[in-house]
C-alpha cells in the first residue's frame, strides 16, 4: 500500500463521520457538565454562584437542564437549529462572565495571562467554531458549499 492511497481512504472517512462525530463529542460534554450541575456536584458551582450571583439560586439547576438539552439536541440532530441557538445563548452567558468578574479569569487584569477559569471560558471558542461548521453543513440539505 502506498501512503497517497492510506491518505485518500483516512480522507473519506474523515469526510463521512467527521460532522457526525463532531457533533457527538460537543453533545456528550453538553450532558456530561450539565448533568453534573443538575445533580448539584459540578466543579463551577462556586464560581457560577459568584459571577453570577444577581441570579436565583435555582439558576445552576436550570442552566444544567438547558445544558443536557443542548447535548441531547447535538446527538441526536433533533430541532437542530434550536439546539444550536440555546448553544450560542449559552456561550453569550459563559463569555459574560469575563466581563462581570474579570479578577478570576485574568492575572492581574492582563486579558492575556489567563487564570485555569479564564482558560475553561475561552476554550469555548472551539465549541462555538464547531457549531457554526455543524449548523452550515448538518443544518442544510446541501452538503457542499457552492
Amino acid at each position: 500500500m502506498n501512503l497517497a492511497y492510506i491518505d485518500e481512504i483516512l480522507i473519506a472517512w474523515m469526510h463521512r463521520y467527521g460532522l457526525t462525530l463532531l457533533r457527538f463529542a460537543i453533545g456528550v460534554v453538553f450532558v456530561w457538565f450539565g448533568a453534573l450541575k443538575i445533580l448539584g456536584i459540578s466543579p463551577v458551582t462556586q464560581l457560577v454562584a459568584e459571577t453570577y450571583s444577581f441570579l436565583p439560586p435555582g439558576f445552576l439547576l436550570f442552566l444544567g437542564v438547558w445544558e443536557v438539552a443542548i447535548g441531547i439536541g447535538l446527538i441526536g440532530k433533533i430541532a437542530l437549529r434550536t439546539t444550536l441557538a440555546l448553544l450560542w445563548l449559552q456561550m453569550l452567558g459563559t463569555f459574560t462572565s469575563l466581563l462581570l468578574n474579570p479578577a478570576v479569569f485574568f492575572i492581574n487584569s492582563n486579558f492575556f495571562l489567563l487564570t485555569t477559569e479564564g482558560e475553561f471560558v475561552i476554550k469555548n471558542i472551539v465549541f462555538i467554531a464547531a457549531s457554526i461548521v455543524i449548523g452550515g453543513f448538518e443544518g442544510s440539505s446541501k452538503k457542499t458549499v457552492q
